[in-house]
């Protein structure tokens, strides 16, 4: 019986201890808000707008809170630190005035009163972007170009019709000036129209660019090709020939039956691979070219369908050069298959998949007229004593 009136006491103890402590947490919680923001001011953007202000003297501010109904009609939100004195509205497509409500949150979740503000954004950067969209034909396709002076992401329909039959591209960009190419098309008058729209939502109307014919694209024929070795390393090792590089023959996974590639030792060049490694070509014509495919060597003598490519011998990054005289060149561009590899070297499907169709590359530009091309090697995978790679073909206008 003792016993039972001794754990009845601890236990009534325990409850009077507990019921103390939570009252002394409640005695402490924080309900006070904080003040509120002061001298504000705002610079109306495209689209927005930049709101300043002065942070009231409270120690312990979490960020500052802005509240809007959007110009789709939805309540949103944004906030900035303690540690900023502004915060962007953005999204918007209203050239009307908009409410703001500002409040304080302390770090205990308490919210100020509000500050209230009005003010009308500049019209919305979509709308510029539209205006400044310019289309000009190209090889295979067109080239579109426009500013985004807000240098937010914005997507760009590209609606093309063709004899009543519509096809619609999706290019998308956050940078302030773009230039994209669209290709695949006939040389054949066709109309283009274009919208854009931001990433909140808002969209333009539909406006017809005009009616453009793009220029006829073929694949360089390679039968003339020939090889300057005195300006070229030496790729003609085992199995390999530097001429492998243009005979129309890709790798493949599946077989040792399609061989052709390259493959440069530092053996048979002077002991080291010391990039660049130049392979030099007179395509015995002039050329005008926007694009090429490069493709890696894929077969691997392990054999069990092992794919080579990513491997570290394979070709990796590359300048491109173009002559006409094979003595003065004229830099193309610079150019990175990239590593899909993951630290365990795992490689993604669609990495291999890009790897059999072919690395597709465009240049800034069409080129102008040449007749020699310099592919220098300036890196592979990591091998430090074989390069290997497999086919490259250019398109463009053929044998000017």
């Amino acid at each position: 019986m003792m016993k039972k009136q001794i754990n009845k006491i601890i236990f009534f103890s325990i409850v009077v201890v507990i019921t103390i402590i939570g009252c002394s947490d409640d005695d402490n919680i924080d309900t006070t808000p904080p003040g509120v923001v002061s001298n504000v001011t705002v610079v109306p953007t495209n689209g927005g707008g930049v709101i300043s202000y002065k942070l009231p003297s409270d120690a312990d501010i979490l960020y500052v809170k802005a509240v809007y109904t959007n110009s789709l009609g939805e309540e949103v939100f944004r906030v900035s630190s303690k540690h900023n004195t502004s915060l962007e509205v953005n999204g918007l497509n209203q050239t009307s005035p908009l409410n703001v409500k500002l409040y304080v949150v302390d770090e205990s979740q308490n919210m100020s009163e509000i500050t209230e503000i009005e003010f009308t954004p500049l019209k919305s950067f979509i709308f510029l972007v539209q205006e400044s969209i310019q289309i000009t034909p190209d090889l295979g396709g067109v080239k579109i170009t426009w500013d985004n002076i807000a240098s937010k992401t914005v997507f760009v329909y590209v609606h093309i019709m063709n004899e009543g039959e519509e096809t619609v591209r999706i290019l998308s960009s956050n940078n302030p000036q773009e230039n994209v190419f669209v290709r695949g098309l006939e040389a054949k008058e066709l109309t283009f129209s274009t919208k854009v729209e931001d990433f909140d939502g808002n969209i333009t109307e539909l406006e017809e660019k005009g009616k453009f014919t793009p220029l006829f694209e073929e694949k360089i024929d390679k039968s003339s090709w020939t090889l300057i070795s005195g300006q070229s390393i030496n790729g003609n090792a085992y199995e390999g020939r530097t001429v492998n590089f243009w005979d129309d023959v890709v790798d493949t996974v599946e077989t040792d039956a399609d061989n052709s590639y390259f493959i440069i030792t530092r053996d048979n060049n002077g002991g080291a691979l010391n990039f660049p490694l130049d392979i030099v070509i007179d395509l015995k014509k002039n050329v005008k070219i926007q694009r090429f495919k490069v493709w890696q060597r894929a077969y691997w003598y392990q054999g069990g369908g092992v794919t080579y490519h990513y491997q570290e011998e394979n070709i990796k990054t590359f300048d491109l050069f173009s002559s006409n005289d094979g003595q003065t060149w004229n830099l193309l561009g610079q150019f990175d298959i990239g590593d899909p590899r993951d630290a365990a070297g795992n490689i993604p499907t669609e990495a291999f998949q890009e790897a059999i169709e072919g690395h597709e590359f465009s240049l800034p530009n069409t080129s102008e007229q040449f007749r020699y091309l310099k592919f220098s090697i300036t890196s592979n995978y990591g091998s430090t004593q074989i390069t290997v790679g497999s086919e490259i073909t250019l398109f463009g206008l053929d044998n000017l």
